[in-house]
């Protein structure tokens, strides 16, 4: 392991700090808004449908991006994340998200080439499930992964000046494959856990649209509520289980 890329998660003594857990990482819900709402307009179809999904899972990538410093620094590791300006972290994330979406594409072809019709569509959701639920249990596995990817791809590029390198990340993610394997299959159970809690939370949100006298504007808050904090809490999770299996791989190296 190099010294510099050491650097990103080596372990430092501790120091008080107050932590609030997922709630700290408010500084994603603006990404998730925007995030939500192109998805919104992406299934009502027309023409617009594919520049909203492009602008959602862009907007995933930088709720993500802003999250990722912070689960690095949370972990022990040092990041000049904080650095990059808004451009730059713009452009970052869209340098990720045309990689990552040929990748993407590449699985759900081979998946329909190989006779899986109808799952392969699934794989084009993984930069999605990063944030908001998958639609099958192999879709929250297969999001899993690709957040590791992406997680790599941050940590290379804040390492080489930004360099984005896809293949690099996933030959790292395969070097490193015992222990963030096992952080992509623990983070894909805790993704299908959430997905039946998500569940139970929406059917009984939907019950209480059905029966309570509240106001409009009061189910629409609690709606919003519920939408938003189940996406900051899949980034909070989905960062942390990654950052503590990407940290051990470097102290099981050593």
């Amino acid at each position: 392991m190099t010294t510099a890329l050491r650097k990103q998660l080596e372990l430092r003594p501790a120091r008080p700090e107050t932590s609030f857990g997922p709630f700290k990482l408010l500084h994603a819900l603006p990404w998730l808004v925007l995030a939500a709402a192109m998805r919104v307009i992406a299934f009502g179809g027309g023409g617009v449908a594919l520049p909203a999904t492009i602008i959602a899972a862009i907007s995933v990538l930088l709720a993500f991006f802003a999250t990722a410093q912070r689960s690095i620094e949370a972990a022990g590791g040092q990041s000049s994340l904080s650095e990059l300006t808004m451009i730059q972290q713009f452009r970052l994330s869209f340098s990720i998200f045309w990689r990552v979406t040929l990748l993407m594409l590449t699985a759900c072809l081979a998946a329909e080439a190989i006779g899986h019709q109808g799952f392969g569509p699934h794989l084009m959701f993984g930069l999605d499930g990063m944030a908001f639920d998958q639609f099958t249990h192999p879709g929250r596995f297969w999001s899993a992964w690709i957040a590791a990817i992406v997680l790599l791809m941050i940590v290379r590029a804040d390492r080489d000046d930004g360099k984005i390198a896809l293949f690099a990340a996933i030959g790292e993610f395969a070097r490193r494959g015992l222990w963030l394997g096992a952080a992509v299959i623990v983070l894909g159970i805790v993704n299908v856990a959430l997905a039946y809690g998500q569940e139970w939370v929406r059917s009984a949100i939907w019950n209480f649209w059905q029966t309570s006298s509240a106001t409009q504007f009061i189910k629409n808050l609690i709606y919003f509520v519920f939408i938003f904090s189940f996406a900051m809490l899949r980034l909070w999770i989905t960062l942390t289980i990654l950052t503590l299996g990407l940290r051990q791989s470097y102290v099981r190296a050593d």
